[in-house]
């Protein structure tokens, strides 16, 4: 458990303070406040989860592994959503992984808490299925965009998707680190970069992204993009 600065909030999660007073007021003394360092496992492949996450300030990225050890990124969370609804669909475990993206903090709740929470079919329940309804939305279509797009319009939808998590327009990211949550190769990830770089959309440098046109990037990414944001707009209260 972290101690956070004074004016952190719970209700910097919009699924949080979505919740009524009534429910929010239930849940907040079982809220802990976490720290969440860059490259940090909320949980791994195959294991047990003790607790639900709301991140505040980080973003968190789902990773599918194999068994050769390689993987790639299947969605990302950030402050509109929760990490690890294995625990409320029945599951107990997933084959996925899921690793800070970019540091900050959030909160925890024990599993044991959340289930009773579901156990009373309140709002919190109603709004985490509406959530996991459009992860999954997002784990499909990234699917089809590994698929079918190109890498620099994978990268495109990437920055923007992690963008809307995010208060700024900068992210700290080594083209390595990119590549692995693509599931391409590192070369491929240069070339896109420096693609986007000529063009005036994005400026690279030591591991730190800065978008300097998101208008024109948005122009760029292919439609999986708008998709994933009008399902999530669609589903959730804010």
């Amino acid at each position: 458990m972290a101690t956070l600065a004074s004016s952190h909030s719970p209700k910097q999660n919009h699924l949080l303070a979505a919740l009524t007073e009534e429910d929010y007021a239930r849940l907040l003394p079982d809220l802990e406040p976490v720290a969440m360092p860059l490259g940090s496992a909320l949980y791994e492949s195959g294991g047990h989860l003790g607790y639900l996450y709301f991140p505040t300030s980080s973003i968190v990225s789902l990773l599918y592994v194999m068994e050769s050890g390689a993987s790639a990124e299947i969605a990302i969370t950030g402050n509109e959503g929760l990490v690890g609804v294995f625990l409320f669909m029945g599951g107990e475990s997933t084959p996925s992984r899921a690793v800070v993206q970019s540091a900050g903090d959030g909160y925890r709740l024990k599993a044991s808490i959340l289930k009773g929470e579901f156990a009373l079919g309140g709002q919190f329940a109603r709004l985490a299925l509406r959530y996991t309804q459009a992860l999954i939305t997002q784990m499909a279509q990234t699917a089809v965009c590994n698929r079918h797009h190109e890498v620099d319009q994978q990268l495109c939808r990437w920055l923007l998707l992690s963008l809307d998590r995010l208060p700024g327009n900068e992210l700290m990211m080594t083209q390595e680190l990119i590549a692995d949550m693509l599931g391409v190769r590192r070369g491929g990830v240069t070339e896109a970069a420096g693609k986007l770089q000529a063009a005036g959309l994005i400026h690279y440098h030591r591991g730190k992204i800065t978008v300097l046109d998101r208008p024109k990037l948005e122009r760029r990414v292919c439609e999986c993009y708008g998709v994933v944001k009008r399902e999530y707009a669609r589903l959730l209260p804010y």
